[in-house]
């Protein structure tokens, strides 16, 4: 099942495990179990410390449980961790973690996370339905496996959505992850370790926003902790000055991001792989990182004061200037049934989701080089796409347009705009758009809707404040980063700088950085 270089690697890292344990499969006569079991029997093959049963008696086939003998309690066991299907693609680090973690190998996470976690009360049982291509889920089930590590009384599925179809239409599930907490809808999307805790344990939420309104005040704050964010980090705490981040997320719209071919002197990475090295590389520095802080409301100070940064939390931030990097979201069309059916046959992400529409019809709303890049990947998995474009051409590259062009199960229609997504009540059955040349309506009938049409500034809550914004919502910035107010800088994606690229923001966040380091001595 694995090449001789992958089980080289996975063999060294197999040598961190220190506590015996086993795996319990759960097999019938199908082809896919058949490939887990020489995926397992490669496993076992590597390392003295982990052995192979193959009595399992759960529901779901092909499955596999990781268990620590004698602490079984009837069919549960206390690692509460269950892979249902074949963790390989990018699932196959989540196998990893879970086998070194189950082997006794400490996780990364803070001693504070991981005290947090145990204390969890109550039974959750959770499951999470992924695909073998959603570069978000990783997160969600490496977190959710890591809490059952570590709570007896925390359990975790993580499911191949399009291994065990009959679930996944029984449930309507339409966008991955997707997950859910004793049998009821949990939560969608990509979700950190520390939004997952902060959903199931909110006493812990307040007391960490009471914790921040007690923080002395920053030299430089960054608000956002994407590629902007980051390197504003970097470069002010190379300074010697005391700096902060507070993040929605750190990573930001990186997150979302599969492949990135543009980053110079990296040839390919994907953004997960991306936002994971930039937030280690802050860490080497003395930055106070404080991650699930949603800004909404910016009290600038007057000159010779701290400026002042409101979040959802109910906590609030001072430092003497700051570096507005907040960045930019996945533009919506506004139609009605978009927000109605919004995971539910709506998606943004064609890399996560389409594997659910295998075989199924969709729409591209979108002819950049984003909406043209989904097209052509969805047109490998779905039966059918159709291209809608607002303007009489694509805007995307030529090479991209060719390659469109070229696929046979591909319609291009152009200079439409999209007037509705329409749906049942329960999911998408179709799209209706207008002709712009002839004024004719029309309806299309389709299962799924992905909308590539460019990105929005994050700047809502900066509306009411005296940060000038251009009329797209962008923040305004001068030769140095600074906006309209004094000691307030920006970067990244939400500003008026051109060409929304990581090595730009990069590039912007270094400069926003120096320029307030700049602004605090001579001021």
């Amino acid at each position: 099942m694995l090449d001789d270089n992958l089980k080289s690697q996975l063999k060294a890292y197999l040598e961190k495990v220190t506590q015996p344990f086993e795996i319990v499969a759960s097999l019938d006569d199908g082809d896919k179990s058949k490939e887990l079991h020489g995926l397992l029997t490669d496993i076992v093959g590597l390392t003295d410390k982990i052995s192979l049963r193959l009595d399992g008696q759960d529901a779901r086939r092909p499955s596999f449980a990781l268990n620590r003998p004698g602490e079984e309690t009837g069919q549960r066991h206390e690692t509460g961790v269950v892979f249902a299907g074949l963790p390989m693609g990018h699932e196959f680090t989540s196998l990893v973690l879970a086998l070194l973690q189950v082997g006794g190998h400490p996780p990364k996470a803070s001693d504070e996370v991981v005290e947090q976690i145990k204390g969890l009360e109550g039974e959750l049982h959770f499951e999470t339905y992924f695909s073998l291509s959603c570069q978000n889920c990783p997160d969600v089930v490496q977190a959710l496996n890591l809490m059952a590590i570590l709570n007896p009384g925390v359990h975790h599925v993580a499911i191949d959505g399009a291994l065990f179809k009959d679930e996944v239409e029984e449930r309507e599930i339409m966008s991955v992850p997707s997950v859910y907490l004793n049998g009821e809808p949990f939560d969608q999307g990509r979700m950190s370790l520390e939004q997952i805790l902060a959903k199931v344990d909110t006493g812990a939420a307040e007391c960490e926003a009471a914790k921040l309104g007690e923080k002395p005040v920053f030299d430089t704050l960054m608000i956002g902790g994407g590629p902007a964010g980051a390197a504003a980090a970097v470069y002010a705490a190379r300074k010697g000055i005391r700096t902060g981040v507070a993040a929605e997320r750190f990573g930001g719209q990186v997150l979302d991001t599969l492949g990135i071919e543009n980053l110079i002197s990296v040839p390919r990475t994907e953004g997960p792989k991306l936002a994971a090295a930039l937030e280690e590389h802050v860490k080497e520095y003395e930055v106070d990182i404080m991650n699930l802080q949603r800004a909404v409301k910016l009290v600038p100070g007057r000159p010779g004061e701290e400026h002042e940064v409101q979040f959802e939390s109910g906590a609030s931030l001072k430092s003497k200037t700051l570096v507005l990097a907040t960045g930019a979201r996945w533009r919506e069309t506004g139609v009605p049934g978009e927000a109605e059916y919004r995971n539910k046959g709506v998606a943004y992400c064609p890399h996560c989701d389409g594997p659910l529409f295998k075989g199924k019809r969709v729409a591209v709303i979108g002819g950049g080089n984003s909406g043209v890049e989904a097209a052509i990947d969805l047109a490998g998995i779905v039966g059918h796409v159709t291209l809608i474009e607002f303007m009489d051409e694509m805007r995307a590259d030529a090479v991209l347009q060719k390659k469109l062009r070229s696929l046979p199960n591909v319609e291009i229609i152009l200079g439409a705009r999209t007037t509705e997504v329409n749906g049942d009540g329960t999911r998408v059955n179709g799209l209706t758009f207008e002709e712009r040349a002839s004024g004719e309506i029309r309806k299309v009938e389709l299962e799924g809707v992905f909308v590539q049409i460019g990105l929005v500034p994050n700047t809502e809550w900066l509306q009411d404040s005296p940060i000038e914004l251009s009329e797209r919502g962008e923040i305004v910035v001068d030769a140095h980063g600074m906006t309209s107010v004094p000691g307030i800088f920006a970067a990244g994606d939400v500003t008026t700088v051109p060409y929304k690229q990581i090595v730009i923001a990069m590039g912007e966040g270094s400069k926003a950085a120096l320029g307030a380091f700049d602004y605090i001595i001579r001021h």
